[in-house]
């Protein structure tokens, strides 16, 4: 982290950190009234509190236009108390977050940003949910000095920001104060000292370093902000792998960053240009993990003339296969396992200990009820399944069993549709919000196939049996590591005799429990013989950030230096008393930035998916920040909130992650990896923040 330099403060800051005393003090003064008016409320009877509300109607009545719509939230924050006594108070320890002042027709307004609301008359505090409160509108559109126009409830608002501060506070105790130009921070026994702003801003000048649509690649051209095509500056090693002969399958294995997406898409252009009758791209087949990269490989490879490739996720693939080869009788297919059952059934043991169940399985029982009736035979036995995870020999836990075996009981038990069957009219099937009447229920799984499945069912057909499909002259594989054994070995049947095949991925940023060794991966393939080449130069990332992503690896990692391309921004890692200040930190910063460079690409990483839309609702009113769940990048300047299952593949010009915590990322081999693909998505700087207790796989 960079280390920011400190001086003593001149007299108008010290002005500053003495307002902002006052008014934390002010709050929690009226925050002591409100709890003992709300202990008297509660002591009172109906009358009483009617005729308060009563007079408080009266008083909003005969108030000025300029005192009316803060006497209408006072009494509708009455009106709620009096039905709901017990109402959200300000945090004693930390009871909001910034500050914001306004000249509205000559009359000064100050509003406290929180995560609740407290308006008292008597101390002139009026403290706002940050989320919701249309004044927040101001906060993060304007900055000191600037007019506004906002529309809020009844009238429209128009006025000059005067004040505009975050602050910190920690138990109770200002701690520090973000204005436009300075942070002032409190050292010991009443000592302030400020320090550079810029240390809390994203380095500006970053726009345009990740990779852009109908811009192939990385390399020399983002390294040297060089305006000429890829092809032209890929390095001696990329070159030699897209130039590498046809007839032997290629790895590539290399850090993230390093080209070998670039180098993979490039290798299929090169053969379907010089050889087209043997590699025409009809017959070319792209397969990546996530729905994200299959939208920027597609990107990636339309401005080289490779539009007729068929680039695909693995599940899209798995899918369309299983309905090609088993016709309509396909069930619904499910795609939110338990993360044991998915680390089972993805898992190399679990596809050694298959082709022993089912080494004597005759190609006329490979339909699919017969292959689904025998695997459900196996995911409910339990002693089948320990064999697996002694076969696993640590790498599955043994809770996977018990999850593994509920799990398919569930999905043999019968679905509420055939429950319901008997009853005609729709509308009794559906919930009060409109979804089914089986969702978020154990129930909803009844009756369906995990997608993981699929190249299960697949592998025994082509194991076993007979699995017609397209043949494939050229098949590219990215982020290799991620592939089942499954998933591998039907592709490997796919392929034409003379097919060209290339795999590109780095075992440091595997993300499934199905990769043990690349030897494994080509002998599930069919490729023993394959070429192994290996990119030595990490062109995305700035040493900084390299240079962490291999200290989170820890004993994963290589013990070689850190080969980078050029040194860059310090990464920021910014710790906070609770996830609202985080959240306001983040917001605010992101805004900023846009506001200076409208053209960065700019990624809030969560862990999981789960909190992606309620991160993004934090950026109401701006349309170019946007809330990716399901790999639906647009590659488009703007902030895209998403989540690290996501991402993997792609690149940004900023990165912040924004839930850097030890609960999110415990000092675990798969938390290291995990943790290690989100930081290396990075192309020009990288934040961490954390709440309350950041994550031990960082020096902070």
């Amino acid at each position: 982290m960079q280390v920011a330099e400190q001086s003593p403060l001149t007299e108008q800051e010290r002005a500053i950190v003495a307002e902002e005393c006052l008014w934390l003090e002010r709050l929690l003064a009226a925050q002591q009234c409100e709890i003992a008016r709300r202990a008297g409320l509660g002591r009172r009877d109906g009358e009483a509190i009617r005729q308060e509300l009563r007079m408080l109607r009266d008083a909003a009545m005969q108030g000025s236009d300029d005192d009316l719509p803060d006497k209408l939230h006072e009494l509708s924050v009455r009106q709620r108390l009096a039905e709901h006594p017990v109402h959200a108070m300000p945090d004693d320890s930390v009871p909001y977050l910034a500050h914001l002042a306004v000249v509205e027709a000559g009359v000064r307004k100050d509003y406290l940003l929180g995560q609740t609301s407290l308006f008292d008359v008597v101390h002139d505090v009026r403290l706002v949910d940050w989320r919701v409160a249309p004044v927040a509108q101001i906060y993060y559109g304007c900055r000191e000095g600037e007019e506004y126009e906002v529309e809020f409830p009844g009238r429209i608002a128009e006025g000059r920001v005067v004040v505009r501060r975050a602050v910190g506070i920690n138990q109770g105790k200002l701690r520090s104060i973000l204005t436009e130009h300075t942070t002032l921070r409190w050292v010991d026994h009443n000592i302030w000292v400020r320090e550079e702003r810029s240390t809390t801003q994203l380095a500006r000048g970053g726009a345009g370093r990740a990779v852009r649509s109908g811009i192939l690649g990385l390399g020399v051209a983002v390294a040297n902000r060089v305006d000429a095509p890829v092809t032209a500056l890929l390095d001696v090693e990329q070159y030699a792998v897209v130039t590498a002969p046809e007839t032997q399958p290629v790895l590539v294995l290399g850090s993230a960053g390093s080209g070998k997406t670039t180098v993979a898409l490039h290798r299929l252009m090169w053969l379907a240009v010089t050889q087209p009758q043997k590699y025409p791209l009809e017959r070319a087949l792209v397969i990546v993990p996530e729905e994200g990269l299959a939208r920027l490989s597609r990107r990636l490879l339309a401005p080289l003339g490779g539009k007729l490739a068929d680039v695909r996720t693995l599940d899209d693939w798995a899918e369309q296969l299983c309905r090609a080869t088993f016709g309509k009788a396909m069930p619904p297919i499910y795609r939110d396992a338990p993360g044991l059952v998915v680390s089972l059934k993805r898992h190399p043991a679990l596809y050694e200990e298959l082709k022993i169940e089912f080494a004597k399985l005759r190609p006329e029982h490979t339909t699919l009820r017969r292959l689904r009736r025998r695997l459900v035979e196996r995911f409910s036995d339990q002693a089948f399944l320990s064999r697996v995870v002694e076969r696993a020999k640590g790498t599955l836990a043994r809770a996977a069993v018990e999850q593994t075996v509920r799990h398919t009981m569930q999905q043999l038990a019968d679905s509420a549709a055939v429950e319901l069957a008997t009853i005609a009219d729709p509308r009794m099937k559906m919930a009060l919000d409109g979804l089914r009447i089986d969702a978020g229920t154990p129930q909803e799984v009844a009756g369906t196939i995990d997608i993981e499945d699929l190249p299960i069912l697949l592998f025994l057909k082509a194991w076993r049996g007979e699995l017609t499909v397209r043949a494939v002259s050229q098949l590219v594989i990215d982020e290799a590591e991620d592939f089942s054994s499954f998933e591998l070995y039907v592709l490997g049947r796919m392929l034409e005799p003379h097919a060209s095949v290339i795999l590109a991925g780095d075992e440091a940023q595997q993300t499934q429990s199905s990769f043990i060794s690349w030897q494994q991966v080509l002998g599930a393939l069919g490729a023993r013989d394959a070429q192994i080449c290996r990119l030595s130069t990490a062109y995305r990332c700035p040493r900084p950030i390299a240079e962490l992503a291999q200290h989170v690896l820890g004993p994963l990692g290589t013990h070689e230096p850190v080969k980078v391309a050029r040194d860059g921004s310090p990464v920021g890692q910014f710790q906070f008393e609770l996830p609202g200040q985080a959240e306001l930190f983040v917001v605010q910063a992101a805004i900023e930035l846009l506001s200076h460079e409208p053209e960065a690409s700019v990624a809030i990483v969560l862990a999981e998916r789960s909190r992606v839309a309620e991160y993004r609702a934090l950026f109401r009113d701006h349309p170019d920040v946007r809330g990716v769940c399901d790999g639906d990048f647009s590659f488009n300047p703007g902030v895209d909130v998403t989540h690290l299952g996501a991402i993997k593949g792609l690149e940004f010009d900023y990165v912040i992650i924004a839930d850097a915590t030890a609960a999110e990322y415990p000092v675990t081999d798969e938390s290291r990896r995990r943790l290690h693909v989100a930081i290396t998505r990075a192309a020009h700087q990288l934040w961490l923040v954390a709440s309350q207790q950041p994550t031990h796989l960082v020096d902070w």
